[in-house]
């Protein structure tokens, strides 16, 4: 999963993101309000944990332009002990958590993994499509009850698919989302192929059907045959 950390901290920022890059996520961070625009307007987050007080802007002001654009991502709003009716107003525009300072991050990834199952899984725990069952939590996935051995980017691919099924998804949308601010530093989108093919290899080999199709001139879609 791809989050987006909004923290101008810097000593908190790197916490947050190093903790949650151990658990498995995608991690992109900004720490001000027009770095954090210009992210929102041109990725797709899972979900965003933002702080209220930014530099050059209001971090509820980015919670109201998600939500004016009809975002599925998720929002977790941090914020100062005190700050009861940011709090309130947070969770009127749309966010759908709240933590305040200070606070564990096994807290924050407590949440954060509740706030994508309602999102992404209409709060289930394990999600079913056909013979895969994946659990997202514990980075767990199998075929017809057959554990399967993935890396943990063919995890994160499976998870994308499996949260976006029977819709297109770029090989560029792919790319953003299994490798974040980091795709800059790669030379060609062709590790996008190379990872469909092997998830594609094991669920078949497992006994599953073929469950990812490819949408010539436009990406790749997975749906139960």
């Amino acid at each position: 999963m791809k989050v987006l950390i909004i923290e101008d901290e810097q000593a908190l920022k790197e916490s947050i993101v190093a903790y949650l890059q151990q658990e498995g996520f995608t991690c992109d961070a900004a720490d001000d309000f027009r770095s954090a625009k210009l992210k929102i307007s041109s990725y797709q987050y899972a979900c965003v944990v933002v702080d209220i007080t930014l530099p050059g802007g209001s971090g509820l002001n980015i919670v109201r332009s998600l939500k004016e654009n009809d975002s599925d991502t998720g929002i977790i709003i941090i914020s100062a002990k005190n700050a009861l009716d940011d709090k309130i107003t947070g969770l009127e525009v749309g966010a759908d958590d709240y933590l305040t300072k200070p606070f564990h991050l096994s807290e924050l990834n407590a949440r954060l993994k509740s706030v994508l199952r309602r999102r992404n899984f209409n709060g289930q725990k394990v999600v079913r499509i056909g013979e895969v069952e994946v659990i997202p939590d514990s980075a767990e996935a199998s075929v017809a009850g057959k554990p399967l051995t993935l890396t943990r980017k063919e995890f994160d691919l499976l998870l994308y698919f499996v949260s976006n099924r029977n819709r297109v998804l770029t090989k560029e949308s792919i790319a953003e989302y299994l490798w974040g601010d980091h795709i800059e530093m790669l030379d060609s989108l062709d590790f996008v192929y190379t990872h469909i093919k092997n998830l594609r290899r094991k669920i078949i080999e497992a006994g599953g059907e073929d469950y990812i199709q490819t949408v010539y001139g436009l990406g790749y879609k997975f749906m139960c045959p």
